[in-house]
């Protein structure tokens, strides 16, 4: 994916996918972009105020751009097993697990949940990649023993995100979600319709993640906006979204993942699994663990209030030796912070750095990641 701000500035048609909460963005005033082929609300009024709406109440979020893609059937286990550097053979019903999926060097070629449901498994996938993974599953092995569903545009997926979140769906839809596990998925009834709904987010904050028939999107939408006035609910665009990841050090791909990154450099071995079956990219895995990372992912506060964007230069010792993955002014701590990549030699907490912004070396201080952590 594109960084929002970046995607602003592009052109787009009306050629583009579009979600079933499209027309309600478009008289709502969102401000539309093109992300990844979906015509997409970056914001409506100010990203500050929605980023602040989502760590001091809560945020709704369209994210039917998602990827969602199910298996079915006795395979279904092996075969994810065999394509994720996650164990699926650990899974139980109701579990959400991080994985990646890795081509043979071990770059990685996206980031994804796993869930197991109690008659199928699925898959969330990033909206940039969902043709890529869909056509890179088709050609894996095992891939004919399965009953596969690409649900991405009969489907609406919907973020409730923030410390309101819980109490929102309680008084919203009367679910009473205050026993699910961070990170687990159940299907059930709520408002109407029949969905997933997951204890999952993007944010750093509590929140849950629902999925439903694209036909009832709207509906849960509506509802879940009218009961959240008295929580001071409102809706958010994919600006705050990535100032909020960015805040929590979740890496966003395109940006921290790509092609040219493995897990390990990316700081994201918890997902993967040496102790397992094959799947594409270990054997080059165990070579770089074997022989260790060059470069690691870090945090930087920059000192003013210069943004560093993305692809500017780090320097360490007087010499450029790292990057700059993605750069914001964060409304929560009010500083500038980003995320690099830098050599290992070079990362421990503390080190003094520098990044050059458009010709000037502004000093940075590498900080331990995240930058933002909810309190318990």
């Amino acid at each position: 994916m594109k960084a929002f701000a970046r995607i602003a500035e592009e052109e787009y048609t009306s050629a583009m996918n579009t979600t079933p909460l499209n027309q309600w963005h478009l008289a709502h005033l969102g401000r539309m972009v093109d992300f990844a082929g979906w015509e997409m609300p970056v914001q409506y009024a100010s990203i500050v105020e929605e980023h602040n709406a989502v760590r001091n109440a809560a945020g709704l979020f369209d994210i039917s751009h998602m990827g969602r893609l199910q298996f079915r059937g006795d395979s279904s286990q092996a075969f994810l097993n065999g394509v994720l550097t996650n164990d699926t053979s650990k899974l139980k019903v109701g579990d959400v697990r991080y994985s990646l999926v890795c081509g043979k060097d071990g770059g990685i070629l996206d980031d994804v949940l796993v869930y197991r449901l109690p008659d199928r498994w699925e898959l969330v996938v990033n909206a940039s990649n969902r043709d890529k993974i869909v056509s890179w599953l088709k050609h894996a092995a095992g891939f004919a023993a399965i009953e596969f569903t690409d649900c991405t545009l009969t489907t609406g997926m919907i973020a409730v995100q923030g410390p309101k979140a819980l109490g929102l769906l309680k008084d919203a839809a009367n679910l009473d979600l205050a026993a699910m596990k961070y990170y687990s998925a159940t299907e059930m009834q709520y408002l109407g319709t029949v969905g997933v709904v997951s204890r999952t987010g993007y944010t750093g904050e509590d929140g849950f993640e629902l999925v439903m028939p694209a036909a009832d999107a709207e509906r849960v939408w509506l509802t879940l906006l009218e009961h959240g006035a008295k929580y001071a609910v409102i809706a958010a665009g994919l600006g705050c979204r990535d100032t909020l990841r960015l805040e929590a050090a979740m890496p966003l791909y395109g940006h921290e993942l790509n092609e040219t990154v493995d897990p390990l450099t990316a700081g994201l071995e918890f997902a993967v699994k040496f102790n397992k079956s094959e799947y594409p990219g270990k054997a080059a895995l165990e070579t770089i663990k074997s022989s260790g990372v060059s470069m690691a992912r870090v945090g930087l506060v920059l000192e003013g209030r210069r943004i560093a964007r993305e692809e500017s230069p780090v320097h360490v010792d007087g010499k450029e030796a790292g990057k700059v993955t993605s750069g914001t002014f964060s409304p929560t701590l009010q500083k500038v912070i980003a995320m690099a990549y830098v050599p290992i030699s070079s990362s421990s907490i503390g080190t003094a750095v520098e990044v050059n912004l458009r010709g000037t070396l502004v000093p940075a201080t590498i900080v331990a990641l995240p930058f933002y952590k909810r309190g318990v």
